[in-house]
């Protein structure tokens, strides 16, 4: 487990073991309603689309339309694929090294507000290097000028350090709808406490600029965290975390985590999209139990790992939020799971039914999950069953919704609204 505090709260935390927050200075939520429970939903038996192949992959894991309709698609082992909208295929050379291992690897990738200007894209990886791995963000402008397109002029501009081991990486990204700032989903890396710790980007949405620096306006802009460091190794489960050894060293740059995060208390953050009024949502796994679509409002503390509604792998209770204000509620959450992989918002002409509704996928619930709105109050609105674990979900530029398949052989899918049982 990776943690990065002032040498003070090393030592207490050492003596007990206790998630700390004392330095947040995120204000409370207001008291809102309890959140819905959709729980196992059953998916209808007629879907109101035809899913077409369009290609496949060996585990897919993001993809991301360009301005003439291509698309860009990721996979977990470290390839990054230019795709046409009738399936043709070309690998993109220039790919960073990424530490391919259980939820780690090359991950999300998205085109610049900016991309019809200088063609640049941004990928999120997990990045190998000393202690382990840590989550990378790149940039990079892609030339498709010769007979195989490339990567030019990569350059990571932010990253997690220390690196360390663990999974739930998060490395969803979205763009402000003026295009001016970039949000970043950092998970907590099955570390649990480090998502309490302001001086820590684990369990955290960050909001930087286009290059990688805090964004102005941010909660805690300006503001700097702890330079020493403690290390242990995350633990099987969390009664463990308490146990294990602390050991420190020194970080030789400032911490800028404080001034970069919008903010805190997140488990694994797997989907982030703005809606048309420009608010800022995000789906999160939770452990066992208690998986969650949250409004994501700056300053905000969405409870990891103190409170949930769901309980730990090792069958230890979890307190839920209900009653305490400290915490922001989820919008809506799921007991038991889906597994939520990929969020996206449609606008498009070919469901107009649809409009303003937001799409989920789904892994364990080898589901598609239309959310509909009453206002900012979200509910589970339909569930198709797919007949295989979704990775991600997209609006096309043509208004189709775009799916890709999770695991060895993902397709990459189509769905028109061509009716079928």
């Amino acid at each position: 487990m990776v943690r990065l505090f002032p040498t003070a709260m090393i030592v207490m935390l050492a003596g007990c073991g206790s998630p700390q927050d004392a330095k947040q200075s995120a204000p409370a939520p207001a008291p809102t309603a309890d959140p819905v429970n959709y729980g196992a939903s059953t998916p209808a038996k007629v879907k109101p689309f035809k899913a077409s192949p369009v290609a496949t992959f060996d585990s897919p894991w993001a993809l991301a339309f360009l301005p003439d309709r291509r698309l860009l698609v990721t996979e977990k082992p470290g390839r990054l694929w230019l795709v046409t909208a009738t399936g043709a295929k070309t690998q993109v050379g220039g790919v960073p090294s990424v530490h391919f291992e259980g939820q780690g690897g090359l991950l999300f990738v998205a085109a610049s507000p900016t991309f019809a200007q200088n063609n640049q894209v941004y990928l999120t990886y997990s990045e190998p290097g000393e202690g382990g791995d840590g989550l990378a963000l790149a940039r990079a402008t892609l030339d498709t000028s010769g007979a195989q397109p490339a990567l030019k002029n990569l350059e990571v501009i932010w990253r997690q350090l220390p690196r360390g081991k663990g999974g739930q990486f998060g490395g969803y990204i979205a763009f402000s709808p003026d295009g001016r700032y970039l949000f970043l989903t950092s998970g907590e890396r099955q570390r649990f406490t480090p998502a309490q710790d302001p001086d820590q980007a684990l369990g955290k949405i960050l909001r930087l600029t286009l290059d990688g620096k805090p964004a102005p306006g941010n909660p805690g802009a300006g503001k700097t965290g702890g330079t020493t460091i403690g290390i242990i190794d995350p633990p099987e489960n969390t009664g463990a975390a308490a146990k294990a050894p602390v050991r420190t060293a020194t970080m030789p740059a400032p911490n800028l985590t404080p001034a970069e995060t919008w903010s805190t208390g997140h488990r694994n953050p797997y989907g982030l999209a703005f809606d048309s009024k420009g608010q800022l949502w995000e789906t999160e796994m939770g452990p066992q139990g208690g998986d969650e679509l949250n409004l994501i409002e700056p300053g905000r503390n969405y409870g990891w790992p103190l409170v949930s509604y769901g309980k730990n792998y090792d069958d230890t209770p979890i307190p839920s939020h209900k009653g305490n204000t400290r915490f922001q509620q989820p919008a809506l959450y799921w007991n038991p799971i889906i597994a939520p992989a990929g969020l996206t918002f449609y606008d498009g002409s070919m469901f107009p039914q649809w409009r303003g509704s937001a799409f989920i996928g789904g892994l364990a619930s080898t589901a598609l999950i239309r959310i509909a709105f009453d206002g900012n109050v979200p509910r589970e609105a339909e569930r198709w069953d797919m007949g295989a674990r979704i990775r991600a979900v997209m609006t096309g530029p043509d208004g189709a919704l775009w799916l890709l398949e999770d695991g060895d052989g993902g397709r990459l899918l189509r769905l028109t609204a061509d009716r079928a049982g």
